[in-house]
Formats: structure tokens, C-alpha cells, sequence
């Protein structure tokens, strides 16, 4: 199996969002002030975007230190930036800033960890906001009525390369029918041992589970994540994975008031701990989706 992972991060450009923009500035670690590089490059970024439209602004760390000091250093470096733009650009009423410490990565390279990503959009894309956004009336499904989903979409990857991955339509039509108290499994949502890093192969459950939020708009869930290996979860890795979840599905304007998120730890395994063989802990590191209103 291909050992590359994706993480959460990989996945916060929303399916209708294509003509986002994105920049990103770099920090030294343990610093929440731009280096003299940085600064003169978002500088030099501003003065040639004056009449572009900041949407959002996203704060990371690599993995050193604490991880609530990684939260409050990442907050620190999004407030920097933000700093920066507030009064010379234009920017969304309902702009979003949000801090991730270290709990989502995208590269094996701590120094591309540390970073601050504004995303934009450009001015010719400004009369099309609405569309890009994913905020057209059209877009919302406000009747209690079966829907239909493709069977594929074409995503935008980090590096700015296109990937046409594959849906299950059976499973996201299960959720048309879903009824309060049932729980569907996230068959192929699985993460790397020890991590809150999503599979390469599991990132089309991702996308699954936010076009089911975005056709069934009554739906509520609850996300729950469970662990395997270890009898004790001392790092509340089930938790942090289902949280993962929730906000992948938040950054791509799902309300967050339609989702909670728990994490079970080992509690409640598919297979028995220890677990034989690597498809038996793969199942046990699960994501499961009960629903609370349909």
C-alpha cells in the first residue's frame, strides 16, 4: 500500500471552491512574528491584490512543543497576518479565522508546517462569489425528499494539481432513508497507526460524508471516533480523529451546530485487542456516523 498520507488539511478547499486562491507565508519555529523575508513577501502579496477578496485566514504549527501551546502559537501567527490585511483589503463579512496548532500537517517538513494560508479570490472571479462559495439558494436542499449524487467529482490538491476520485453512491444514499439512532461506518476512512492522519486511500469518504451534509440539510450527526491497538487511548487520538472530521466538513460550510463529535477510544473494537493482523487494526481505527435527526 502506498505509505504517502493526506491529512485533514489536504482536504479544506470546498468541493464548489475551485477558484479559490490561496498564499501562504512561512514563521521560525516557536515565532509568531514574520521573518524580514515574509514580511516584505505579503507585503509585496498585498500591494498586487488590493482589489482582491479575502475569504479566510488559517493558522499551523509543526509538531514541537505542547499541543496547547502549538494552538495558541498558531492562533498568535493568524492574528499576525491578520493584522496585516485588516484596512487594506477587502474581506468577507462573515470572514473566518481559525487556528489549527498541530493537530492538522499536509508535509513531512516541519518548516512547511509553520505557516499562515490566506485564501482569496481574485477580482474576476468576485461576481461569481456566491457560486464559489457554495451559497447559491439552488444549492440548498430544504425538502424532506430523496437526492441523487455523482458517482465522482474532480478536487483541487495542495500542490494546485486536479484528482478525480470516485463516490460511493450506495453508501451516501443510505443516509436519504437514515433514520435517529442508526449508525453508518465509514467503511474506508482510515488513518495512519498513531496519528490523526487520513489514508490516501480514504480521502473520498471525506468528500462522501460533505455532500450528504450539503443535499440533506435536516441532517444531524454525531461523529464518533474509536481506536485500535492500545487499551487505554492516553493521547485521545479517537477524539482528535473525530474532531478531524467535523472540521473538514466545518471549513466546507457545514453549520456546526448540525454536528458534535465524541471519541470512544478502544472501548467498542470490530475486533478483538490485540488485533491479528493490519486489516483488523485498520477497522478498529474507525470513524462511525449516527444520526440524530433525518
Amino acid at each position: 500500500m502506498d505509505k504517502s498520507v493526506f491529512f485533514v488539511f489536504f482536504f479544506i478547499t470546498s468541493l464548489v471552491g475551485y477558484s479559490q486562491e490561496q498564499f501562504s507565508v512561512f514563521f521560525e519555529s516557536n515565532q509568531h512574528t514574520l521573518p524580514p523575508s515574509e514580511s516584505k513577501s505579503l507585503q509585496k502579496w498585498i500591494l498586487e491584490n488590493k482589489e482582491s477578496k479575502i475569504l479566510s485566514i488559517y493558522g499551523f504549527t509543526d509538531e514541537d512543543g505542547t499541543m496547547q501551546y502549538n494552538d495558541s502559537l498558531s492562533a498568535k501567527r493568524v492574528e499576525t497576518v491578520f493584522n496585516w490585511v485588516k484596512n487594506r483589503m477587502k474581506i468577507r463579512e462573515d470572514f473566518k479565522k481559525a487556528s489549527f496548532g498541530e493537530s492538522i500537517q499536509h508535509s513531512k517538513i516541519k518548516a512547511q508546517n509553520r505557516r499562515v494560508i490566506i485564501y482569496y479570490l481574485l477580482p474576476k472571479d468576485l461576481h461569481r462569489e456566491a457560486e464559489i462559495m457554495g451559497l447559491k439558494p439552488k444549492e440548498i436542499n430544504t425538502a424532506k425528499e430523496a437526492v441523487s449524487f455523482p458517482d465522482k467529482i474532480v478536487v483541487t490538491n495542495f500542490d494546485g494539481t486536479s484528482s478525480e476520485i470516485p463516490l460511493d453512491v450506495k453508501f451516501m444514499e443510505t443516509f436519504n432513508v437514515a433514520k435517529a439512532g442508526e449508525k453508518l461506518k465509514l467503511e474506508n476512512l482510515n488513518f495512519v497507526l498513531n496519528t490523526f492522519a487520513i489514508t490516501k486511500e480514504s480521502r473520498s469518504k471525506l468528500y462522501e460524508l460533505l455532500l450528504v451534509m450539503q443535499k440533506n440539510a435536516n441532517l444531524k450527526i454525531s461523529i464518533q471516533g474509536h481506536l485500535c491497538c492500545l487499551a487505554v487511548d492516553r493521547r485521545d487520538l479517537s477524539t482528535q480523529r473525530a474532531k478531524a472530521v467535523k472540521q473538514f466538513l466545518e471549513l466546507n460550510g457545514i453549520d456546526s451546530k448540525r454536528m458534535t463529535f465524541k471519541g470512544f477510544g478502544s472501548s467498542m473494537p470490530l475486533f478483538p485487542l490485540p488485533e491479528k493482523t493490519e486489516e483488523e487494526r485498520a477497522a478498529n481505527r474507525r470513524v462511525e456516523i449516527e444520526v440524530l435527526e433525518n
